[in-house]
């Protein structure tokens, strides 16, 4: 299989890319910048120029030959509101559109635990990214017949990988998950497909892998 992912050079992206990279699947990273492509060439992609804050259109040619889109883009803790929306929402939902025009079945996207509760928002300082990242999901699992997947992780850290997981918990007092276990749970997504799911992931005591493969023999 083929995969793109857009926001590759991300902190969780460069590692989907380099997870992806070492199954053996054919990766292309999607970066807005040309220096990133170095980047994307060291962990086993290919790097495709992709723009965000471009038309839907021009995303197409990009997407040629690609069998799963992965959206990881995020616009990044040090940027305005505005490119929240430019980004996480616009981009994501242009990305999508994109998806389905260039006739790709299988869409990924990296978004994040609580975003389907408003009260969750009211008591957090990013409220504006859960907001992108709530109608991001609900255009891509209401507005479109993509065989979609939404990725909604806990608190990420940068600690080192656990491989560990626990998939969709009803109660948790853990709430934090590290980038490369998310990055893990993308690869296992690709690898094992769960059609119109939503999934939400913390570190736990399930290796990544068995938690991912028990979810798709119960569809």
């Amino acid at each position: 299989m083929t995969t793109l992912v857009i926001g590759a050079h991300g902190q969780v992206g460069q590692r989907i890319v380099q997870q992806l990279a070492a199954t053996g699947e054919t990766v292309f990273g999607g970066i807005r910048n040309a220096e990133q492509a170095a980047t994307i060439d060291k962990l086993g992609g290919q790097a495709r120029m992709f723009d965000l804050m471009g038309s839907a259109d021009a995303m197409v040619p990009a997407m040629h030959g690609i069998d799963t889109v992965v959206f990881s883009a995020g616009s990044g803790g040090s940027t305005g509101d505005d490119m929240t929306l430019n980004i996480d929402l616009d981009g994501a939902i242009k990305a999508i559109t994109a998806t389905e025009e260039a006739h790709i079945q299988r869409f990924i996207i990296v978004s994040a635990m609580g975003t389907d509760d408003r009260e969750f928002w009211a008591n957090s300082s990013i409220r504006p990214y859960y907001v992108a990242k709530y109608y991001a999901d609900q255009w891509l699992q209401h507005r479109t017949n993509l065989a979609y997947t939404i990725v909604r992780p806990g608190i990420l850290t940068d600690d080192e990988p656990t491989g560990k997981i626990a998939l969709n918990p009803e109660k948790t007092d853990n709430t934090r998950i590290t980038r490369a276990d998310v990055a893990a749970t993308v690869t296992a997504v690709v690898r094992h497909p769960l059609p119109h799911q939503i999934i939400t992931l913390v570190n736990g005591e399930t290796p990544i892998e068995t938690a991912v493969q028990q979810a798709a023999a119960l569809q």
